[in-house]
């Protein structure tokens, strides 16, 4: 793959900081030096969980990159957040997805957790020490939080938690689950019913299903949390008691959406580098295939998706940082995002010929490794509902406004911009 701009696209600049723009360099070149390697090895042996891409990210504290110093965390908001994953996943959109799947319940933990919680699991998160997982789906419900079947039962002092997850983001890697569970009677409202409990993974009747490898991102571990009557105390429960669907619907659209997106982003940058590289160099003719209009065509459309779908996830993100609403951004940009980097690694398959089908090429595992960004914190039909939801002036809980005061990050010394 040939390599990647050493700055930001001009078109970046209004999103981006001095700060931002040294992270961006400081992840090119982490991404170059350890996380190109890794990737072949992790394609070759999909049945292994990545573990030492992990730990070179958590020793320079990257998945604490939103969490205040006095927790140990950069403080660093959403856009150097976006400026990570998106920069990691050029490479390797599995390290991108190790990264981002952490940082999915530290924003849960910012928004929800108290004072003491956060002092008893940040700073584990911000040294290295822990990763941690959110654990929402289920076997039979899927994305529907509604049809959550994992119980929680008051027991004197302790919580009983008793079901099963799936498609859990770090399941082998994270010290800590963010488990929502149901805590009310049937007949209770959604709303009520649901309660998140910081599950820690040694805890007795906790269990960890076998790696799987899925279709892509080989080397993430997306797997099954088994609950056999665990116990946790009172202080585990995060939020209150009834609050777990705002605690997992937030967590989902302030970082689950905007994480998402930047992993497409970098996919779809990669897909768009591979392709002009193989398209300039292939011999076709008196010239190269980069010649022929008719593909020139396709390589145009490509570029106009990347494109708006780069400025759509900053954008979205900057908007963040800046504790204004922008729910529906952030919905658009994973949505849009997910689908120019499908269509273009579409493209990109058939402007290869039968070249794409070979297994030691990265395309094909980049066009693998595309289709995980689709389900995850809602599919795309759920994205179109939630957007035609701001279309009738529906969308009445605005977790980007309502959360502003810590999404609303200090902004730097303009002098240093």
């Amino acid at each position: 793959m040939p390599a990647k701009p050493a700055t930001p696209p001009p078109a970046l600049r209004p999103y981006l900081t001095a700060r931002h723009e040294l992270l961006w360099n400081e992840a090119d070149a982490f991404a170059v030096e350890y996380v190109a390697p890794r990737a072949v090895r992790m394609e070759a042996a999909p049945g292994r969980v990545e573990r030492k891409v992990a730990d070179l990210m958590a020793a320079r504290g990257w998945f604490a990159v939103t969490v205040p110093p006095v927790f140990g965390g950069l403080g660093a908001g959403h856009v150097a957040k976006t400026v990570l994953i998106h920069r990691i996943g050029c490479v390797s959109a599995a390290a991108a997805a190790i990264l981002q799947a952490t940082l999915i319940p530290v924003g849960a933990l910012l928004h929800f957790a108290t004072d003491d919680q956060k002092g008893r699991w940040l700073p584990g998160v911000a040294d290295g020490s822990l990763l941690l997982s959110i654990a929402v789906t289920e076997p039979t419900a899927g994305g529907h939080i509604g049809g959550i079947e994992t119980t929680a039962k008051r027991d004197g002092n302790e919580w009983v938690i008793t079901g099963s997850k799936v498609h859990i983001g770090n399941s082998h890697l994270a010290g800590a689950h963010l488990v929502i569970a149901r805590t009310a009677e049937a007949g209770v409202r959604t709303s009520h019913a649901l309660t998140a409990f910081m599950v820690e993974s040694d805890r007795p009747g906790l269990s960890v299903a076998d790696h799987r490898p899925g279709l892509g991102l080989h080397g993430f571990s997306a797997g099954r949390l088994d609950l056999d009557h665990v116990r946790v105390p009172m202080d585990n429960v995060v939020g209150e008691t009834g609050q777990g669907l705002s605690v997992a619907q937030s967590s989902s659209i302030l970082y689950g959406r905007p994480n998402l997106a930047a992993v497409s982003l970098g996919i779809h940058e990669a897909v768009a580098a591979t392709t002009t590289s193989y398209l300039k160099t292939r011999p076709r003719y008196r010239g190269a295939l980069s010649d022929l209009p008719v593909l020139r065509d396709r390589v145009g459309d490509m570029e106009a998706r990347l494109r708006a779908a780069r400025i759509l996830a900053y954008q979205s993100v900057h908007l963040l940082d800046q504790g204004l609403s922008c729910d529906a951004e952030l919905i658009n940009a994973k949505y849009l995002g997910h689908q120019w980097a499908m269509t273009s690694a579409q493209d990109a398959m058939e402007l290869h010929g039968a070249h794409a089908f070979d297994r030691e090429y990265v395309l094909q595992r980049l066009w693998r490794d595309i289709q995980h960004t689709h389900p995850p914190a809602g599919t795309g039909e759920v994205q179109r509902i939630r957007l035609a939801d701001a279309a009738f002036d529906e969308d009445h809980i605005q977790w980007s406004e309502r959360l502003a005061a810590e999404a609303a990050w200090a902004q730097p010394d303009p002098s240093a911009a």
